[in-house]
């Protein structure tokens, strides 16, 4: 198979860092890989984590996905403008209640979330299109399925980049261009513990007392245990991705997290919707020892399939 260039970006830390850096160590040699981020100033961590692949399969470049210039400065700067593999992963957060988040907020959260996609599939894909091939990879959520307490805007934005994916993958696909969204569930990275660093000191004045409440003593540190029982690191992400990547016929959706799967299902098993809202609302606010026990076993289950050897590759 021929060396592909891999365009990622978001790469300053966390899952981005963890894939480039996961790509350009593959043991096939199988790609080049473009990392990018708005802020070269924040390389350190990618170019320690990089090694000697830095300058060899891997290459630091600035883009900032808010910007069409600065998207199309990096990629006529590769040669022939070969973007093979998009991997679209820049993205940022927000959690907390609605009355206490600005609309300005709200609108440069989906800058980068999602006009921030478009705008990197927009420069793309007329290259991919015209070679007949190509494969677009856009780290979404299980946000992007089934909306969570507190996070309105953010699952908002993932809602918007799945359905933009889900439109444009049937015009990709007449072209050869494949599409794919991985759907992690919690990771555990900077970029989390940031957003829950600043909830804990969030001003809460613009809402009321009972909702604060419910926030600060219920949300927060449920999702503390939610993190600690089903968490991955960007580094498991980085390996599904690269299985998404490698795969003859890669999949449209592909989760990372097993143990997530049945909290989504529940959305597709009653067309009424009504399934999980009432479990939703029934384990957070009536059924906190059931919630408890299940994070308990889950956590357990979580361990041990991480300490299940892997099978041996037939000799």
């Amino acid at each position: 198979m021929a060396c592909r260039n891999v365009l990622v970006t978001g790469c300053s830390s966390g899952i981005g860092l963890a894939v480039a850096v996961r790509l350009a160590k593959d043991e096939l040699k199988r790609f080049r890989v473009v990392a990018t981020m708005r802020d070269l100033d924040r390389r350190g961590g990618l170019e320690q984590a990089a090694g000697n692949a830095l300058n060899n399969t891997l290459e630091i470049k600035e883009m900032d996905v808010r910007s069409e210039e600065s998207i199309r400065e990096c990629v006529s700067s590769i040669p022939q403008r070969q973007v093979d593999v998009l991997v679209n992963n820049a993205g940022v957060g927000m959690i907390g209640p609605l009355e206490c988040q600005s609309i300005g907020s709200m609108q440069s959260l989906f800058d980068t979330n999602f006009f921030g996609l478009a705008r990197v599939v927009k420069e793309v894909l007329p290259d991919m299109k015209r070679r007949q091939s190509g494969h677009i990879v856009v780290m979404s959520s299980v946000m992007g399925i089934q909306g969570l307490l507190f996070n309105d805007v953010y699952s908002a934005s993932k809602f918007a980049v799945e359905g933009f994916c889900e439109s444009l993958a049937v015009q990709a696909m007449k072209f050869n261009v494949k599409m794919s969204l991985i759907e992690p569930g919690p990771v555990i990275t900077e970029f989390e513990n940031k957003i829950y660093e600043d909830a804990a000191n969030m001003d809460l004045s613009d809402t009321d007392e009972e909702t604060a409440k419910i926030f600060k003593q219920i949300y927060l540190p449920y999702s503390k245990a939610i993190f600690t029982a089903l968490g991955q690191t960007p580094q498991d992400i980085a390996e599904h991705t690269l299985k998404v990547i490698t795969s003859d016929s890669p999949p449209f959706r592909h989760q990372t997290n097993k143990l997530y799967t049945p909290l989504t299902a529940l959305k597709q098993a009653d067309p009424s919707g009504r399934l999980p809202l009432d479990a939703f609302y029934k384990i957070t606010f009536q059924h906190n020892r059931v919630l408890n026990a299940s994070l308990a076993l889950l956590r357990l289950l979580h361990r041990r399939s991480r300490k299940e050897p892997k099978p041996e590759k037939p000799a």
